[in-house]
């Protein structure tokens, strides 16, 4: 489970505040599939950074999973993110010279994996976004939403508890992003918690909850059709 209370985030340059999330607060169950939207600047991924341990925040109450992480060091942060969440950008950030084996190789060898479980385990999440019979092919022999597959592929070898999708679909065309959301969608049935930013209403209503951000704040939630309008005063 995942639960903010009352996060602020303020980004400082000399004399100019610039505040990303005010008093932000959002709870998320085990098994959710949710989705973050809101215009430009909005702090989408202001919150998605600070959710997967990638950014500080100025005050307030994160926990995860009963942990106050607040309170960890740079290392014991960098621990439970290896350990618990796995990442998937807009951009795919596959390694150009690497096959895909070795692409999802990578994560798995810094954790620290010994071989025979990292070629299972890699083995198993190309089969699963169905790119097994090209695992010795490079990223530029692969269509846009293949280099996609691999790049869930990476974040999905280490078994994490929560997948974290900033912008997933953007560098796609809208079949090519079809079929990534479905298979994200396959991903959170199999029980992974998944928290996605996009900008597309379409794919937001694919999530079982959509989370509207305005002004570093959730305005409303959408579940199930009906709108939940949050005060902000």
């Amino acid at each position: 489970m995942l639960s903010m209370q009352n996060i602020s985030k303020v980004y400082r340059a000399g004399m100019v505040e610039t505040h990303a999330l005010r008093e932000f607060s959002l709870e998320v169950e085990e098994g959710e599939f949710i989705s973050v939207t809101g215009p430009s600047g909005s702090g989408k991924t202001t919150f998605l950074n600070i959710a997967g341990l990638l950014e500080s925040f100025t005050s307030g109450t994160y926990m995860l999973d009963g942990r106050d992480v607040s309170a960890l060091s740079d290392a014991e942060s960098s621990k439970v993110r290896n350990e618990k969440i796995g990442f998937v950008f807009q951009s795919f950030n596959l390694i150009p010279d690497l096959n895909l084996f070795d692409n999802v190789d990578v994560p798995l060898r810094y954790r620290g994996f010994n071989s025979a479980d990292r070629k299972r385990r890699i083995e198993k999440v190309l089969e699963t976004v169905g790119l097994a019979s090209r695992m010795k092919h490079l990223p530029s022999q692969l269509s846009g939403g293949q280099q996609q597959r691999v790049a869930i592929a990476r974040a999905l070898a280490g078994e994490p508890r929560f997948l974290l999708a900033d912008e997933p679909t953007g560098n796609l065309d809208s079949h090519m992003a079809l079929s990534v959301m479905e298979l994200i969608s396959e991903i959170n049935r199999s029980g992974t918690t998944i928290i996605m930013v996009t900008h597309d209403p379409a794919l937001a209503e694919m999530a079982s909850r959509n989370v509207h951000i305005l002004d570093g704040r959730v305005s409303d939630v959408v579940e199930d059709n009906v709108v939940t309008q949050i005060a902000t005063a």
